[in-house]
Formats: structure tokens, C-alpha cells, sequence
């Protein structure tokens, strides 16, 4: 259930102009209201698994699902994105109105010990709607027991994000660049995520006595030449506060990248709006980091999406977080990366999964995450290999890892292994060749 605080931050985006495309008109009604109104009874079975991800059957399967669980619901308001944030997936009997829940599941609600609230967009419920109890989109949106339990090295803030918080919702890691929280709610939690010790707490609220602060300082810092825009989801702001903090930051001198971090394109797409894109579009150079993780959140509707931002010219790169049991296998990957290049969508980090409270589960080994890369080095394109990279413990940043494709050190040369395993030798010391270091040894926890 939403907190008094996340409701706050709902209605400061839902300040802006009325005039989305898809207009913003619809008016929330209680997920119970659709179901006496309509008098429907709710299937005691789940909607039979559609296997393949081809566009038309995902299409039909969202038909289905709307016309299942939302029998009054029009198209435009289906597709407002406003509509789809007010009508979240947030308390356990909704969401077992739409999933028959595992006991790992239903144990969960029975005793909540997680820092993390439930939060699934009516989009990314029709994607989960009749998988199989196992699947991996299921896995990374719907808790279980397992989050209660923590390991010895995990931590509720295990980037050491506020100890380099110089004020409060900016993170000062890296000399050159900063990382600015411009709000503490998300369109959908993923059970692995990072800031679960904030994310829908209102803590980390967009009101602009805060921002002000957060800007002050980056103006106030010349060596800062790079701002991340996170939280929480920066799109979920109205366009008219996301554009304020755009333009606070664009009329520094010394900031040159703006770069917005966001996984509005895979649970809520229907946020990218052509308004919201006619906004973006002014405050060049502008990237953006979208978080993908498993081949089937893209589809055409996410398509449309990253078409749209593309096309206004703005960089996209994506960052994958490796999960256990979700995208663990060189086939999932691969596939997701594909689907990403073809969605225009550059390939571009793939994280450990980090060490937070509660996510033992999620993690897989290193030497895993090494022989996905290497699966997929020389057996797809070089731009579909993202950047095997751990964010280190205690706030140490991103430090990349990949496998050793050096066989032997020589004297007068190197003994390298390719894609293939095939062996070439190639002739110089190490000191003599540009670019090559020393392996460093990963020792997996």
C-alpha cells in the first residue's frame, strides 16, 4: 500500500499540464469498484502460459488480461499513464486477485520484515499474468521469504551512498560527476534493488527547497562536469518539474552531460509521451540509462517507447543487473541484448547484483557473470556486449570485470585464447602492449 508520503510524491507529478498523449483523464476507482461494477467473477485459475513472445500473442495476452481484470477500462485510459500509476498493484489481496501466490509468497504478506513495499504497474501485471510460478519476470517484482533473510556481507546501504552524500539525495562518488535523487518512488519495485532502504519512504522527496540545495551544491563545484539523474524513477516527476531541474542544470556552465536514469521504458512505457519527449529534446546532450532485465519486458509497446526517445535524439545504453534463475544463462542474455540493439537500446552495463539486505537469492557467482560474457564475446555483435562491471562495497564505484583471455605471460610475448578457445600468440612483453594490464583475481563471496 502506498504510504502517506508516496501519495505526496503522486500528486506533485500529477501537477502538470492535462494535455499528455495520451490525455491524463481517467479517475481512479478501487481495484474492487471494477470488479462490482462489472460483476465479474474472478477466475480461480490463471490464464493459460502464452509461451512465446512474439508481438501478436503479447498482444492478445494484454487483451485478455484487460478484459479479465479491467472490463471497464477504455484503451486511452489503459494507455494514460497516469491512470497506470494511480492504479499500481500495491496490497496482497490485489495482487492475489491476479496471481494464485506460492507459499514463499503468501508467508511473505503473512509477516512483512522487508524494507521494500510491493508496487507493480497494471502494464507489468498483464506481462506476469498467467506465467508459470517460476518464471523470471515473476521473481523480480513479487516478494517471498527469502528477502527476510540477510548474510553476512550484505548491507541496507552497500554502496556507502550516505556517507557520500554531501547534502541530502546527492551522491558525490567520482571526482568529475555526481549522482542527484530527485525523488524516492519507482512505477514498479524490483525486489533487488539497491535503495531499498528509501524507496517509498518519502524521504527523498522532489520538492523544489531540496532540489534547490542539491543544484546549489553542483553549481557551487566546477569540477562537476557530469549529473545522473536517479532515485526512485526521474520520469515519474510531471514534465513540468522534470523540466525545471533540466533546465537549473543546463544553465550551469562547467555541466556538460546530462544523464537520466530510468525504468519507465519496461514497467510503464506508456510514460513516454511525445510531449514528454518534445520537453526532453531541448536540454541536449542529454543520455539515458534504461534498466532492462529479461528479454520479455521488451515488447512492442516498449518498442514504441525507445523509438520514440531515439528519434529525439537521445542516447540510449542500458543497464542489465545479473539475477539468479532470471537471466543467469548465455541464451537469456543474449537474447535480452539482441532485442535491446534492435529496440536501439546500446547495451551497456551488466551489474553483480548488489550486496543489499535480503537479496542472497538474486546473486549469482562471478565466475558465472564472466562466462556469460565470455558466451558472448565473438558469438554476437561487439556492440550487444554490455560491461561485466561489480559496484564495490562500501562506495569503491564500478570496477569491470572479465574473463582472462591471456593463457600465458611470456618473456618475449603473449599466449592469447580466443571466442573459440584457439590459441594465438601474440609477440611483446606485457609492458609493450597498449592497453593490457595485469589479471586481477576475483574472488566470488
Amino acid at each position: 500500500m502506498f504510504n502517506s508520503s508516496d501519495i505526496g510524491a503522486i500528486n506533485v507529478q500529477l501537477e502538470s499540464d492535462n494535455d499528455d498523449e495520451p490525455p491524463g483523464s481517467a479517475v481512479e476507482v478501487p481495484l474492487d469498484d471494477y470488479h462490482e461494477r462489472s460483476n465479474l467473477i474472478i477466475p480461480s485459475k490463471r490464464i493459460s502460459p502464452l509461451i512465446s513472445n512474439t508481438s501478436k500473442q503479447l498482444k492478445s495476452k494484454s487483451n485478455t488480461f484487460r478484459k479479465t481484470f479491467y472490463p471497464g477500462i477504455t484503451n486511452k485510459e489503459w494507455n494514460d499513464w497516469h491512470w497506470q500509476v494511480k492504479n499500481c498493484i500495491t496490497r496482497p489481496e490485489h495482487l492475489k486477485r491476479f496471481l494464485t501466490l506460492t507459499a514463499e509468497e503468501d508467508a511473505y504478506f503473512a509477516r512483512s520484515m522487508s524494507e521494500l513495499p510491493l508496487k507493480i504497474t497494471p502494464y507489468y501485471m498483464s506481462l506476469l499474468c498467467g506465467l508459470p510460478f517460476d518464471h523470471s519476470l515473476r521473481k523480480t517484482v513479487v516478494p517471498t521469504i527469502h528477502e527476510w533473510f540477510k548474510s553476512p556481507c550484505e548491507e541496507n546501504d552497500p554502496l556507502n551512498e550516505d556517507s557520500q552524500s554531501p547534502v541530502h539525495g546527492l551522491v558525490h562518488r567520482y571526482p568529475d560527476r555526481v549522482l542527484l535523487l530527485v525523488l524516492d518512488f519507482c512505477a514498479t519495485y524490483c525486489r533487488y534493488c539497491t535503495r531499498s532502504r528509501v524507496v517509498g519512504k518519502g524521504s527523498i522527496h522532489p520538492k523544489k527547497s531540496r532540489l534547490e540545495m542539491a543544484i546549489d551544491y553542483i553549481r557551487n563545484t566546477p569540477a562537476i562536469r557530469d549529473v545522473l539523474l536517479s532515485g526512485g524513477d526521474p520520469l515519474l516527476l510531471s514534465d513540468d518539474r522534470l523540466e525545471w531541474i533540466l533546465k537549473q542544470l543546463r544553465d550551469i556552465p562547467h555541466v556538460e552531460i546530462i544523464r537520466i536514469g530510468t525504468k519507465v521504458p519496461s514497467v510503464l512505457p506508456q510514460r513516454i509521451t511525445p510531449k514528454l519527449v518534445r520537453m526532453l529534446k531541448k536540454y541536449h546532450p542529454l543520455w539515458m540509462s534504461l534498466h532492462f532485465v529479461h528479454p520479455e519486458e521488451c515488447t512492442d509497446v516498449s518498442l514504441k517507447a525507445c523509438k520514440l526517445l531515439a528519434e529525439a535524439g537521445i542516447p540510449l545504453g542500458s543497464q542489465t543487473v545479473l539475477l539468479k534463475g532470471v537471466n543467469d544463462s548465455v541464451e537469456t542474455m543474449k537474447s535480452l541484448m539482441h532485442k535491446l540493439m534492435q529496440m536501439r537500446v546500446r547495451p551497456y552495463y551488466l551489474y553483480q547484483c548488489d550486496l543489499v539486505s535480503g537479496t542472497s537469492h538474486f546473486r549469482t557467482s562471478v565466475q558465472q557473470g564472466m562466462d556469460i560474457i565470455r558466451g558472448l564475446r565473438g558469438h554476437t555483435s561487439g556492440y550487444a556486449i554490455p560491461n561485466y562491471v561489480i559496484d564495490a562495497p562500501g562506495g569503491g564505484g564500478k570496477i569491470p570485470v572479465m574473463p582472462n583471455y591471456i593463457v600465458e605471460h611470456e618473456k618475449d610475448g603473449l599466449t592469447l585464447s580466443n571466442y573459440a578457445n584457439k590459441r594465438f600468440y601474440y609477440p611483446g612483453s606485457l609492458d609493450e602492449v597498449p592497453g593490457l594490464e595485469p589479471t586481477m583475481e576475483v574472488h566470488c563471496v
